[in-house]
């Protein structure tokens, strides 16, 4: 491990674009695991952008992050739900879908649950 690591995501080690230009996913590989800022552009929805690359009925990523502008609403699979927005600490369990409110991209840091996200289903 190295005693000191300095990353900036302007330069990620890979970007995955969402369906339909509605945002982007850009991944660090470190040796802890995969990093990512995901910008959710307005009109981004979990159900329709990245439903068809995971090939779930909803997301079943675990999720620990941290949103840095916008907003999104989280909607659970049992119907529980929640609003997101700048300076949120987020830990989303898998099982839910999510979608942007308003007119600004929101961006989201996450060190759990990018490893796979948005990657096209193999097989």
């Amino acid at each position: 491990m190295a005693g000191l690591t300095f990353r900036n995501f302007d330069k990620p080690d890979e970007t995955r674009p969402f369906a339909d230009a509605k945002g982007r996913l850009d991944v660090f590989n470190t040796e802890g695991g995969a990093v990512g800022r995901a910008v959710f552009e307005p009109g981004w929805r979990w159900s329709e952008h990245i439903k068809p690359l995971a090939g779930t009925e909803s997301c079943q990523s675990a999720h620990t992050g941290y949103v840095v502008s916008g907003r999104m609403k989280i909607v659970m699979d049992d119907g529980e739900s929640g609003e997101i927005g700048p300076g949120d600490f987020i830990e989303i369990a898998p099982g839910h879908d999510a979608y942007v409110l308003g007119d600004e991209p929101c961006v989201a840091l996450d060190w759990t649950g990018y490893g796979d996200y948005a990657k096209p289903v193999s097989g």
